[in-house]
């Protein structure tokens, strides 16, 4: 069939355009190709030019870069890129359940992937309520190029490109057809990725059109198929992995009794109140009866469970997704340009059941309650649950009958006692699906006015997003509580809820010690009609979307002694919408799914910007060349006001062989629809610290913390045991919301370097550039760390209201709420070199590429109070000082090998364990004087190799191994980026892989 048909062409270019009217729908597509004049569009400028060489430093990856490496997606080829900061949502993070989980977002500087703008040909990306931009959803076959300009550039696209602009180029005018075929596994055998695309297109006089399908998939990983996520700290406390909220349920033997002094008198606090007797968890049943009230013994380790048994270390996830680009020119002056993209993202994750907890929920199993009557013998008020440890067990205590306590209140005599019970049999999933719809269109041109040269666009974007979570594996609380109240035997010999002449229509009883061989499984969380009453499948929704027109114009003034005055200006209008509902259940709290709140809310912003290119000498001795470069623009946004950002670039070629470049830029950050709206939400803080512990805590024992604990206080983790380290997860959670007060972040980014590329060594260029980025007003989440360290170790009042503590052991309760600021600032600089080198020679073409990033500051301070004391981040956790990539090639003939290294410089964390703390006294210049024990961790390299042969069929077949050495990288137990104790930016293990491209 003859591709170049006009008939065919004319038909799809009507049909497209067709389309396009009947949608209403499009934005404009920047083309990379070339102009009049031969100018053409580079990333960070809307003014065509001739150089591709700017004020500002880019990194650009080819089709070929791209096509050398061993990575199958976008995320992943930009997250190994030495500029980029740790993933925000890492897949070695399973407890990450919001709209964001499965996607891949870029963070650039490690200043958030929320403060780094991603472009598709120019224009934005779609983004999540919480102004995330999800990269996944570019098909790898499609790209051509990506530019990474690592500078800021507000004045140029307005919010969020404080860190840096992504920019995603992608094929067109593509003649023929290609498939891709993309098959790998962990040398493990687990993680398997495939990916299956193709790329068919063909070009006529007047248009052309180029499609491509992509279908990806990837296998998860379960953490204890690794031996560093195996455990919670391996090597060192493979015991903490174990929580005593197990599969066999346990209770506290001792709810409802009392202390007694030596004499066996009853023991009363300072206000003559008796004083419960402590926790004495116990399992009951195991092994033995299901029922039986004294066949129990004390909690031991194998009655515990180790949670990363259920968990994914990388969760699984499949993609489908479908691209069409199309331009056609109307007149020799005149073209239509349209993208049009859909793609389709699954993933889901896995951790363990739910840990339940009954006095977390206000759940208790029932038990007998009694009252005295006037002769002093008791009568029964209720019995309690049929499979009660205690049963109906007499724990009525003669010397407590008539007692009150100080408020006047009779003691509860009554046999109800908490459990623990963790939701073994149905582990907590999450099944998320995005689907993205894409449009743009545009109509773009150019005209000439005397002997001057103009060039214009004008179209539109839109950009849909919308997303189903749904969730399994959390408990119904209403279902517990009837579930483990009043149930007794009827005549039939079931066991039915309720009291006889009261039962409880369709609830089924519960029996949480029962199941994994503590008993039958009837009643069990083994038995289906349990799991059926006591889960609910729970579904969350959510939708973006973006509107946006936009017109642009460029062209050249006049002329100056050092050539053309070059202009953009240009208007743009941009919505966002957002919401996000979560299921109801979920927003009444009625499951132990963390409660949420609804998102809603939508804001817009006209922008005018204006740049300028001047060229002030030109082929002067030591001037070759001298351009300044000026933009400015100003946005007006519903949701704040207006604000005007500007941006000044010089460029100065002393000789042909030498580039200095240099740039100032403000930039701004908008608050996201999630700032500004979005609903109060729930969370268990992983690392809490209680400044009042008598152990670990830093003011324990001071007079605010005894006024409000008492001497001897212990900071409770999950199982509401007693920590045994500084920080633990809280037992309960608690809750984080919007502000809609918020204001933008402010930013003032400045860059100095230079290319060189000398013309006496052939094929070399050397690149260096230095960066500086501070970001004030910056919108920080308040943490409860940081208001207990407020209320007890500054003593501000107001930060002590906003938390209440259980009367009854202490421990922070769920009212305790924080939510979004703007306040502080966050300061970085460091330097980028790169080297580039490619050598013909006979014995084939060798090249070498390097990029290194070392970053000599990174500080951060999240509250205005000038006494505080900023954060020093940088060379800790995951805050690397160095990160660098290193390519090896050689090609010849057909045949092409490529060697690339991945390097990331050693850190430091808090010592959590003395057998590990290499630097207990630990006090250095980014401390200020202040001893803080640390541990050093290593350094790592990871190496990359493939082979590739092109083969006589037009095809190439690549094999290859990303970590080659199968390489492990330092255990982290600050997990960032991860639920383990393994960084998420790290690789987990030696990956295999084959790659087939065929060419038609």
């Amino acid at each position: 069939m003859n591709r170049n048909s006009n008939k065919l062409r004319d038909a799809v270019v009507i049909a497209l355009i067709t389309s396009a009217a009947g949608t209403g729908a499009a934005i404009a597509q920047e083309t990379s190709g070339t102009t009049n004049l031969d100018r053409i569009s580079v990333t960070g400028s809307r003014i065509r030019q001739v150089d591709v060489e700017t004020a500002q430093p880019v990194l650009t990856i080819s089709r070929q870069d791209i096509q050398n490496q061993g990575f199958s997606s976008v995320g992943d080829i930009l997250q190994n890129i030495s500029a980029a900061g740790s993933p925000n949502f890492s897949r070695a993070s399973p407890l990450t359940a919001n709209q964001e989980a499965g996607g891949q977002y870029i963070d650039l500087r490690n200043l958030g992937a929320q403060r780094t703008l991603v472009l598709v040909n120019g224009k934005r990306l779609g983004i999540t309520p919480d102004g995330y931009q999800d990269i996944s959803v570019i098909p790898t076959s499609m790209v051509e190029r990506i530019d990474v300009l690592k500078d800021g550039a507000s004045s140029i696209y307005g919010s969020d490109a404080m860190a840096g602009v992504i920019n995603i180029i992608t094929r067109r005018n593509f003649d023929g057809a290609e498939v891709n075929v993309y098959k790998g596994q962990y040398s493990q055998g687990d993680g398997e990725k495939e990916t299956y695309d193709f790329v068919m297109g063909f070009s006529g006089d007047r248009g052309s059109l180029t499609v491509g399908a992509e279908y990806h998939k990837e296998e998860g990983v379960w953490a204890k198929d690794r031996p560093f996520t195996a455990d919670t700290y391996p090597d060192w406390d493979p015991a903490s992995s174990l929580t005593p909220v197990g599969q066999y349920g346990n209770y506290n033997r001792n709810a409802n009794r009392w202390q007694r002094n030596a004499d066996g008198t009853l023991r009363l606090d300072d206000d003559g109140n008796l004083i419960r007797s402590s926790a004495a968890w116990s399992v009951a049943n195991r092994p033995g009866d299901a029922i039986g009230a004294d066949d129990f013994h004390p909690q031991r380790a194998e009655d515990q469970t180790r949670s990363s048994d259920q968990m994914h270390l990388l969760t699984p996830l499949e993609r489908r997704s479908l691209f069409v680009s199309g331009n056609y020119d109307i007149t020799d002056n005149i073209r239509f340009t349209t993208d049009l993209s859909y793609t389709k993202r699954q993933s889901q994750r896995q951790i363990a059941g739910y840990p339940l907890q009954s006095s977390a929920f206000g759940t208790p199993m029932a038990g007998a309650t009694y009252v005295t009557n006037p002769d002093g013998s008791r009568s029964y008020v209720s019995n309690g649950s049929y499979f009660n440890p205690n049963g109906n067990a007499d724990l009525y205590d003669p010397d407590v009958a008539g007692l009150v306590d100080s408020d006047g209140n009779p003691y509860s005599q009554t046999n109800d006692i908490d459990f623990r019970r963790r939701g073994w049999e149905i582990p907590r999933t999450t099944d998320s699906t995005l689907t993205t719809w894409r449009f743009t269109a545009a109509l773009e041109g150019s005209f000439e006015i005397g002997d001057r040269y103009f060039n214009w666009d004008a179209g539109f974007l839109y950009n849909e997003n919308d997303s189903l979570l749904v969730n399994n594996g959390n408990f119904y609380i209403p279902a517990v509580a009837a579930a483990v109240g009043p149930s007794f035997m009827n005549d039939q010999g079931n066991i039915v809820c309720g009291t006889p002449g009261n039962e409880i229509a369709g609830c089924t009883p519960w029996n949480p010690y029962a199941g994994y061989g503590a008993g039958g499984e009837q009643y069990s969380l083994s038995d289906p009609n349990v799991q059926n009453y006591l889960f609910r499948e729970e579904h969350a929704t959510g939708k973006t979307s973006t509107h946006n027109y936009f017109a642009n114009l460029s062209g050249t003034i006049v002329a100056l002694p050092a050539g053309d005055l070059g202009f953009a200006v240009g208007y743009e209008y941009r919505k966002e919408d957002g919401e996000f509902n979560p299921d109801a259940i979920a927003q009444s709290g009625d499951s132990t799914n963390l409660a949420s709140g609804p998102t809603s809310g939508s804001y817009s912003v006209d922008e005018f910007y204006l740049e300028l290119s001047v060229p002030i000498l030109a082929d002067l001795p030591f001037a070759k060349e001298l351009t300044l470069d000026v933009a400015t623009r100003y946005s007006d946004f519903t949701s704040f006001g207006d604000t005007t950002n500007n941006k000044f670039g010089l460029k100065w070629r002393p000789i042909d062989d030498l580039l200095i470049r240099g740039t100032y830029a403000e930039g701004f950050r908008a608050p996201t629809i999630g700032d500004l709206y979005g609903g109060t939400s729930q969370t268990f803080p992983t690392n809490f610290v209680d400044p009042c512990d008598s152990v670990y805590g830093d003011v324990g024992g001071s007079a605010r913390c005894v006024q409000d604990v008492g001497a001897g206080y212990r900071q409770l983790s999950q199982g509401f045991v007693p920590t045994t380290g500084r920080a633990a997860q809280s037992p309960v959670p608690f809750n984080s919301g919007s502000n809609p007060l918020l204001t933008p972040e402010m930013s003032e980014s400045k860059t100095i370097g230079f290319v060189y590329s000398p013309s006496y060594i052939s094929g070399l260029t050397v690149g260096v550039d230095w960066w500086n980025i501070r970001i004030d007003n910056t919108i920080v989440t308040d943490s409860p760390n940081l208001i207990m360290e407020d209320c007890y170790v500054r003593l501000i009042e107001s930060r002590c209201a906003m938390f209440t503590r259980d009367p009854s052991n202490g421990n922070i309760v769920g009212e305790l709420n924080y939510g979004n600021r703007n306040a502080g600032y966050t300061e970085t600089e460091g330097f980028d070199f790169d080297i580039g080198y490619v050598r013909d020679t006979d014995w084939g073409r060798f090249s070498v590429k390097s990029a290194t990033t070392y970053v000599g500051k990174y500080e951060e301070k999240s509250t205005d109070d000038p006494e505080a004391v900023p954060s020093q981040v940088n060379g800790f956790g995951a805050s690397f000082r160095v990160r660098s990539n290193l390519g090896l090639g050689w090609s010849l003939n057909d045949w092409s090998v490529n060697w690339n290294l991945r390097y990331y410089s050693g850190t430091k964390e808090s010592c959590r364990f003395t057998t590990r703390c290499t630097l207990p006294n630990y006090s250095a210049p980014d401390t200020l004087g202040t001893i803080s024990p640390q541990t050093e961790l290593g350094a790592v390299t990871f190496h990359d190799v493939q082979v590739s042969y092109a083969a006589p069929w037009n095809a190439t077949v690549s094999v290859g191994a990303n970590n080659v050495f199968n390489k492990v990288g330092p255990m982290m137990t600050s997990q960032p980026s991860s639920n383990f104790s393994y960084y998420g930016g790290y690789d987990i293990g030696r990956f295999l892989y084959l790659k087939y491209n065929q060419k038609f």
